[in-house]
């Protein structure tokens, strides 16, 4: 399997050299200072290329080729944006990429409340917490009709856990679900989150997969002519949020958007860590069932959580929704079994002469020692993901050794 490792680009606190000296052999990068719906010219996608190369790496998985807010909701210009898309498929092709991870989530991409959540290591971690995110959509947000998404228990523990907490702690709260984390889709106000999700009031889960099965169907037969996998990222988290349709978050979501295109060129980024959140998704079946349609693996456990684990609460609806990212050989998500299902597809390709390692990257990690003081992107510490990488690095070549070629 490739060893990769998320980098932002030059403005990265965490640098390409750090990413080499943990052992990282590729890099998963993009175009990040290009908006929505534009074409990525060959021109930039080499200096890009060349900038890596001078590190001594390679950019191995381009993560994201972003779909604009206009494919999702269909808003005039949504075709300019699709061609704007296939061009930039057929552009990076050009230059050698053949991963290419996207995602559908609407407005938001990923989704934390608390960026420095203590771990019992001593080290803290990116989280979520359900009641936080609902006194945020309820009492901050103010979303009109919001409490009909919301079980009554948890309202009472949102407006008490609301209670609970200073102005600093409020603002703190907003910025973080405000601000947009890495790789997402940028950081709004209030005013702008209100009026994103007014473009969404006629598009519930139904209507969007129609949109989504569409979007396939235009752009996988370019992909599958470039001979690139273009790779979904799951709904991080997978559950409903701000009344948003969430259509890549079960077995059956994945199941139906490879159906949408049966081919090689539409396949998924398993990522362990978001559909882990779940407890009804069972991620061994899953990657045993889906392994030959994965074309990137995001290798992170995260810990489901009693609710609410930020503050002391009445107690809230029997299902857990809250998490923290756990360290990558912890958490709910059993990493060393599906570790050694990757192995096994790996080396079923290569028995059929796909010459081409399974890309993998450590997601996510706790910050450790002193990633504090570098204060690098949420989620993207240089020593938690080290000591990931390290970690997932051992139970590959371990499996490597153990299962017979």
């Amino acid at each position: 399997m490739e060893q990769t490792w998320r980098w932002f680009g030059p403005a990265d606190k965490v640098t390409l050299q750090d990413a080499r000296q943990a052992g990282a052999e590729g890099i998963v990068t993009a175009l990040h200072q290009l908006p929505q719906g534009v074409v990525w010219p060959i021109d930039l996608i080499r200096e890009r290329i060349a900038e890596v190369e001078a590190a001594g790496l390679r950019w191995s998985v381009v993560e994201s080729l972003d779909v604009s807010e206009r494919i999702k909701t269909r808003a005039p210009g949504y075709q300019d944006d699709i061609e704007s898309f296939k061009q930039s498929l057929r552009n990076l092709a050009a230059c050698g990429l053949r991963t290419v991870a996207y995602n559908l989530m609407p407005v938001f991409s990923w989704m934390r409340t608390h960026l420095q959540y203590p771990v019992a290591n001593g080290g803290s971690a990116v989280a979520f917490d359900a009641t936080a995110f609902a006194a945020f959509d309820l009492y901050i947000l103010a979303r009109p009709n919001a409490e009909a998404d919301w079980p009554e228990d948890r309202c009472r523990a949102a407006h008490a856990y609301l209670q609970s907490l200073s102005q600093g702690e409020k603002d703190a709260l907003q910025s973080t679900i405000l601000q947009g984390l890495p790789g997402g889709n940028g950081a709004f106000t209030l005013a702008q989150v209100r009026t994103a999700l007014e473009a969404y009031k006629d598009i519930d889960d139904n209507a969007f997969r129609q949109i989504a099965g569409d979007f396939l169907r235009a752009v996988a037969p370019v992909a599958e002519e470039a001979g690139i996998r273009l790779s979904i990222h799951p709904d991080d988290p997978p559950r409903p949020l701000l009344g948003l349709p969430r259509i890549v978050s079960t077995e059956s979501d994945l199941a139906y958007l490879l159906a949408q295109y049966p081919s090689p060129a539409n396949a998924l980024t398993f990522c362990t860590g978001a559909l882990g959140v779940r407890p009804d998704n069972n991620l061994q079946a899953m990657v045993e069932r889906f392994a030959p349609n994965i074309g990137f693996a995001h290798l992170r456990s995260t810990q489901r959580e009693p609710d609410n684990f930020t503050r002391e609460s009445p107690k809230t609806d029997a299902q857990t929704e809250s998490f923290f990212e756990a360290e990558h050989l912890a958490g709910d998500t059993d990493l060393i079994a599906i570790v050694g299902t990757l192995v096994k597809e790996e080396r079923r390709r290569q028995s059929l002469g796909d010459p081409h390692p399974i890309p993998f990257r450590p997601d996510h990690g706790q910050q450790l020692l002193n990633d504090h003081d570098r204060h690098a992107q949420p989620g993207y510490p240089a020593i938690g993901r080290l000591r990931g990488l390290a970690e997932l690095r051992g139970v590959i070549l371990t499996t490597q050794r153990l299962q017979p070629a």
